[in-house]
């Protein structure tokens, strides 16, 4: 008999999201580091900014992590990777700047989160934008760009354009709208859940919610979650980059486990004039990883695995390259 928990495993959907704006900061424990707060209607979201040095105007990325309790580090509940976290040290490194933050319910952000009935995918889109338009205040910065990982590369592409970044980076982000994306999880699944599961993806794909759910597929598609998933089905990553009229990086490892190269060629082929890097060897938390599953989701957890040497150099590289 398959378990509610099996089915629970299969997507991390996020929980939580609205939108105001302002920092305040305080030293936090790395060098050049404070702590910054975007007010909101519902609370504060609370992240780290990251100036290596001051003295003149220095580029500087907004850092979006993906989907699921991920923290602005790269962490969630279960693991510690800090792959986010050393990016932005990384960052640092080549004297840029950074900032991510933690997402709404989770975190320091815990309190900013809404009623999960309440929460629509473009509460994570104006939060992204809110940020944005923050750092191009700062007299700091100069190019505002936006890096966005895995489910934060769809958030960060909207956001960049609807708040005008200088440049945007998707790193191991999905090619595909997110309720093909499920279908594809769940076809490892016995047919009956499949039976039971796509008639109501369909559904929610054309903006209508189902009242009757099988208690087997509740963690998935429990009423109050519908309307976000409504929300977020709506998107083709593919399309939306198609938008963006600057400098685009598209950034996908070989050993990525959960988004595969062909999703970085699908927004590729969105957006003819990005750069597309492919890094190889490197998994979905921007490690240097074995293709073998069992091994490459070992990483997870080990905070001390160092980035894979190619990510923050294409990154440092094409960021640098804005500058000329």
């Amino acid at each position: 008999m398959m378990t509610n928990k099996r089915i629970i495993n299969l997507v991390l959907i996020p929980v939580f999201s609205v939108i105001s704006f302002l920092a305040f900061s305080q030293p936090v424990p790395w060098k050049n580091s404070e702590e910054v707060i975007l007010k909101t209607a519902t609370g504060n979201i609370c992240g780290t900014l990251i100036v290596p040095f001051a003295g003149k105007r220095i580029p500087v990325v907004l850092i979006i992590a993906g989907s699921g309790p991920t923290d602005r580090n790269g962490n969630n509940p279960m693991m510690t990777n800090n792959s986010l976290k050393m990016t932005a040290e990384a960052l640092s490194e080549k004297g840029i700047a950074s900032l991510r933050y933690d997402k709404r319910g989770i975190a320091k952000s815990e309190k900013a989160g809404n009623d999960e009935s309440a929460l629509r995918f473009e509460n994570y889109i104006d939060d992204a934008s809110g940020w944005i338009k923050m750092l191009k205040k700062d007299n700091r910065f100069g190019k505002v760009i936006v890096l966005g990982h895995s489910e934060g590369s769809l958030i960060g592409m909207i956001a960049a354009r609807k708040s005008g970044a200088d440049a945007f980076i998707s790193v191991s982000g999905a090619g595909k709208p997110a309720d093909e994306i499920l279908k594809e999880q769940l076809k490892t699944q016995p047919s009956y859940v499949k039976d039971l599961a796509f008639p109501i993806i369909d559904k929610l794909k054309k903006g209508d919610t189902v009242a009757n759910v099988n208690p087997l597929l509740n963690s998935l598609f429990r009423p109050s979650v519908q309307p976000y998933l409504i929300s977020w089905f709506k998107y083709n990553p593919a399309k939306e980059i198609k938008k963006l009229n600057i400098p685009v990086l598209i950034i996908q490892g070989t050993t990525d486990i959960q988004v595969k190269v062909g999703d970085a060629e699908l927004l590729k082929k969105g957006d003819k004039k990005a750069k597309l890097v492919i890094i190889d060897g490197m998994n979905h938390i921007l490690k240097e990883a074995p293709a073998n599953k069992e091994e490459n989701i070992e990483t997870y957890d080990n905070a001390g695995l160092p980035l894979h040497p190619e990510f923050i150099k294409t990154v440092a590289e094409f960021i640098n390259s804005l500058q000329k």
